[in-house]
């Protein structure tokens, strides 16, 4: 890529100190003409080596060179699953997400972005502008498969992924987490097996545990993503029902699949005939500047379940997000109606709003670079505070984090006293399916970066 060739080059001057740190680097502008390349291409250039750890973005002045990290080593990757099981115990993520409105808490634990991190301002002129002109449709019901306007402008959005979807195939839903429950009550009966990561949001894990599933989890690389070979083991083993994965920037490892995994990904599953339900809900949320394809761009087959939402980029009140299950729409949009009868509908047509109008594309950008920022800032203080033999993962995208403790830390038994002093985390085993993971936890990135916060991560760091 051209743009990572410009930011290896631009590294290699900051190791050699051409550019010391502290020091500013040439606006993006003198970049593209000193390097001889394309604004844009400079921009993701400087976008990558923020990711890397290697500078910072200051408001209105340009990127700054700054101390690069110390490096910790991956967290290993999970083991596979000796048989499908039954999920239980994931009654205690409502502890953990209750942290969130508790104004004593400071939150690490549900991935939620504080505000700081999204367009109110844009978000709020969307919202008045439909309510000051369509105020009698805010009143109604707009029924599955929801507003057309805004399936029209998803549809668009596909397009620029190259995904072939008409605004007729597109399912407006509450949120990402419902499209993901039509969309496995559209491929399977209670007492089928499901193929998830390992480690996988331990969302998905509920929603499968509530319709009477089992998982089957298929080992996950921080650095590669899921494991094709272990997966293709499995599927030749178990009848396996449904495979549900998220490929671009990966809950909770952050790992984003290449094209080429992605590609040998889609071959396994049309061997098997293994239906895909894809959750791409950060996948507008890279560090480098670069938006990765989904996998249902290579789909021909109709398997891939597409799912997604603005939770992580615009806002998760909004709670608006869409399923493409493809030749089952119909079934689709009557799940979606005895399930919930409509989506709000102001939220709708004030998202319909805000695509058409082309404030999120920039609003996207801003986020990136903000949560980039998030992350590189978490493993700094992670790295410098938690024992030394911490294992960090290293997010090429979305604003979480996966942080492996010494085998001595039971992280489930850890989260009651880091909330007694005012603290939440997520414990590693919520999210597996077999209690595997109990040294880890995934520590929330996007919170708001300040002196309470400082002795938040400082409180953990001693119960450690």
């Amino acid at each position: 890529m051209l743009y990572q060739n410009l930011a290896d080059r631009l590294q290699s001057l900051i190791h050699e100190k051409v550019y010391e740190v502290g020091s500013r680097l040439p606006g993006v502008r003198q970049l593209s003409q000193q390097h001889e390349v394309s604004v844009s291409t400079a921009v993701s250039a400087c976008r990558e080596l923020e990711q890397r750890g290697l500078l910072e973005a200051r408001p209105r002045a340009g990127y700054f060179v700054r101390q690069p990290p110390a490096l910790r080593d991956a967290p290993r990757p999970g083991t596979a699953s000796q048989k499908p099981r039954v999920i239980t115990g994931q009654s205690r993520v409502l502890t953990l997400v209750q942290a969130v409105n508790n104004p004593d808490v400071v939150n690490l634990g549900a991935a939620v972005p504080n505000a700081d991190y999204l367009p109110v301002a844009i978000v709020e002129r969307a919202y008045r502008h439909v309510l000051r002109t369509q105020r009698r449709r805010c009143m109604g019901y707009e029924f599955p498969p929801g507003a057309p306007e805004l399936r029209q402008q998803i549809a668009r959005r596909m397009a620029g992924y190259q995904c072939k979807v008409t605004a007729d195939e597109v399912l407006v839903t509450n949120s990402c987490q419902e499209a993901i429950a039509i969309a496995l009550k559209l491929l399977t009966q209670p007492g089928d097996t499901v193929a998830l990561e390992s480690p996988t949001y331990y969302g998905l894990l509920q929603v499968v545990e509530s319709l009477g599933l089992k998982a089957l989890e298929i080992p996950t690389d921080p650095v590669h993503g899921v494991s094709i070979e272990a997966l293709e083991l499995a599927l030749e083993r178990w009848p396996v029902a449904a495979c549900v994965l998220v490929t671009n920037f990966s809950n909770p490892l952050g790992v984003c699949m290449t094209d080429q995994r992605k590609q040998a990904l889609l071959k396994c599953l049309y061997k098997y005939q293994v239906p895909l339900v894809e959750d791409d809900i950060y996948g507008d949320l890279p560090f480098n500047g670069r938006r990765p394809s989904p996998v249902k761009r290579w789909d021909t087959q109709g398997l891939v379940y597409y799912c997604s939402s603005v939770s992580k980029t615009l806002s998760a009140g909004m709670r608006t997000g869409w399923l493409i299950p493809g030749a089952q729409h119909e079934k689709a949009r009557h799940l979606q109606f005895v399930s919930t009868v409509s989506v709000n509908t102001p939220a709708q047509l004030a998202l319909a709003h805000f695509l058409q109008h082309g404030h999120y594309e920039r609003c996207l950008r801003q986020s990136a670079s903000d949560y980039a920022r998030a992350v590189a800032r978490m493993i700094d203080r992670v790295t410098q505070l938690f024992p030394a033999d911490t294992r960090v993962s290293r997010p090429a995208g979305g604003f979480v984090l996966w942080v492996e403790l010494p085998e001595a830390v039971n992280t489930l038994s850890l989260m009651e006293q880091a909330l007694d002093v005012g603290v939440s985390f997520a414990p590693g085993e919520l999210f597996s399916a077999s209690g595997k993971f109990s040294n880890c936890m995934r520590l929330n990135c996007a919170v708001r970066w300040d002196a309470r916060l400082e002795r938040a991560l400082i409180a953990l760091s001693r119960l450690l």
